[in-house]
């Protein structure tokens, strides 16, 4: 509700402005009975603390800031979610930025940072390189999460992308898979997320015995379902033949998934697919997708962790930390019995 202010809270309390701020910022010395009473008028009154007036009174807003490509990728979708609770439990809020994986986007997160609203910014990059970062506004605490390279300064979380593809790959191999492919890379040019994936798929491939073919990567125009339909579908009709398809996403899976049923090609059966995030919808396809699912609670309280220390002034080097995954068995690639 527009207009509340501290006053008003105060006055339906019957409390001390002081009290309901001190509620407001949680101080420890607040009785139990008197915060309840304070927190009822607040939700009572929809009363939303100025943040402005928070940063000017404390030198903090409560608020960090999660920045990623785009909310409507369902892996960043459901990283925000898992964010938002984790910084929670730290006692901040959590306000979501959209670059679009673009130059002009990513370089506005760490250039203005939301301009003194937040407090520090947890950022995946997509096309920055480390030395464009690195040179981003030092007043605003920055950890980084992801494939893309990060400078020695900064901290970031990431899983093993290498580790977890080799998995996908041999995983398909102990199926008896010998054609894989990988599908799902940018076709105008590896992203570092594509390239760590396809350098594991290769390792597999070559520690297996296996030729490590051009042919069997299987780029698209973009990184979505329908691209991926499109790929694969232009593949297939121009003579590629696999039994295996390691998908770079969960998205790519989806779309292969299409491509190989229109043309009357049967998962797992005639191709096992692998897919990546284990994004919800990956459960409930069908076939539903074999896929890697990256630790994104640890991800997450990794990352809300090392920021809140640097919010809280640590200023050491950067900690670059893996977090673990897991390979979900499904229907699209069944655990070896």
């Amino acid at each position: 509700m527009a207009g509340i202010r501290l006053q008003d809270v105060a006055d339906l309390a019957g409390v001390s402005m002081k009290t309901v701020s001190n509620v407001v910022h949680d101080y420890e010395h607040v009785s139990s009975k008197t915060r309840q009473k304070v927190q009822a008028a607040i939700d009572e009154l929809g009363y939303r603390p100025n943040m402005m007036g928070r940063r000017l009174a404390t030198g903090k807003t409560g608020l960090i800031a999660l920045a990623f490509a785009a909310v409507s990728i369902p892996y960043f979708a459901e990283l925000a979610r898992v964010v938002s609770s984790v910084a929670a439990r730290h006692g901040y809020r959590v306000l979501l930025e959209e670059t679009d994986a673009t130059l002009e986007g990513e370089r506005a997160v760490v250039a203005s940072s939301e301009a003194g609203m937040v407090d520090g910014v947890i950022f995946q990059p997509s096309v920055m390189s480390s030395t464009e970062i690195a040179r981003h506004r030092t007043d605003i605490p920055m950890v980084t999460l992801g494939e893309g390279a990060a400078p020695l300064s900064m901290d970031r979380v990431m899983i093993d992308n290498v580790a977890a593809a080799r998995d996908a790959t041999l995983h398909l191999v102990k199926l008896g898979r010998r054609r894989i492919g990988f599908v799902g890379h940018e076709r105008s040019g590896l992203s570092a997320t594509s390239a760590q994936r396809i350098m594991g798929y290769q390792h597999a491939l070559e520690s297996s015995g296996l030729v490590a073919d051009p042919a069997l990567l299987v780029a698209s125009e973009s990184i979505s379902a329908a691209g991926a339909v499109a790929g694969v579908g232009e593949a297939l009709d121009a003579g590629l033949r696999v039994d295996g398809l390691v998908c770079r996403d969960d998205l790519a899976a989806i779309g292969a998934l299409r491509a190989l049923r229109e043309r009357q090609l049967r998962v797992p059966e005639d191709v096992a697919i692998t897919g990546w995030d284990n994004i919800q919808m990956s459960a409930v396809t069908f076939p539903s997708i074999t896929t890697v699912a990256p630790d994104l609670e640890a991800l997450a309280e990794r990352a809300v962790s090392l920021l809140v220390e640097r919010m809280g002034g640590f200023a050491g080097v950067g900690r670059h930390e893996l977090v673990g995954y897991d390979l979900v068995f499904r229907e699209s690639a069944p655990a070896v019995s």
